[in-house]
């Protein structure tokens, strides 16, 4: 049986995600990850049971490492300004240093795998956001909502700024480039339509 080489299963997950960010999940296949490898397809079955094995433990791995990310210098003790603007601060830290991923992750939430993929990194991440949303609901910083309609106020316009970014180009095609007086220009809206 042969080894596992750590830089061949880190090629592997970086051109997997390259693939999938670029042309879709429809348009990825084991022999063009191989390819893009510069490896067999038969390699690729030492190291993954099939294309769904291999995605989903992809989204896993990359799920915790954006997870951690999240949720870095963050306390659920914060005060609802202080801790959005630090989620701010860390989401669009990693999504910008992390664009491809981002699309990657953009490929899996519109698919069959968007359940595992969710539930795999989201438990701990879930808990310090659920304290925090607990806190601020209780200190009577915000109305007591559901949490989709928080998530849709809170981050929908922060992914929609990075979305642009990544095109280059706002709607109506005009050029854009996300800069920190756009992001935390949007980010007081933000607060200002959450807070009591």
């Amino acid at each position: 049986m042969r080894m596992r080489d750590a830089d061949k299963i880190s090629l592997v997950r970086q051109k997997a995600i390259e693939l999938i960010a670029t042309h879709g999940l429809e348009g990825f296949s084991m022999n063009k990850l191989a390819k893009a490898c510069g490896i067999s397809v038969a390699t690729l079955y030492i190291y993954y049971k099939d294309r769904d094995d291999l995605i989903l433990k992809i989204a896993v791995e990359e799920g915790n490492i954006m997870g951690a990310a999240m949720i870095v210098g963050f306390d659920p003790e914060m005060s609802l300004e202080e801790g959005l603007r630090k989620q701010w601060e860390n989401r669009c830290n990693y999504s910008m240093k992390n664009p491809k991923t981002s699309l990657f992750f953009e490929q899996l939430r519109s698919s069959s795998y968007q359940e595992e993929f969710l539930a795999s990194f989201l438990k701990e991440f879930k808990s310090v956001v659920g304290k925090f949303m607990h806190n601020i609901i209780e200190r009577g910083e915000i109305e007591r909502m559901p949490f989709e309609v928080y998530w849709s106020v809170a981050f929908a316009p922060l992914y929609n700024l990075i979305r642009f970014h990544n095109e280059g180009k706002s709607k109506g095609g005009r050029p854009f480039k996300l800069t920190d007086e756009v992001l935390w220009l949007t980010f007081d809206f933000v607060i200002k339509a959450l807070k009591k």
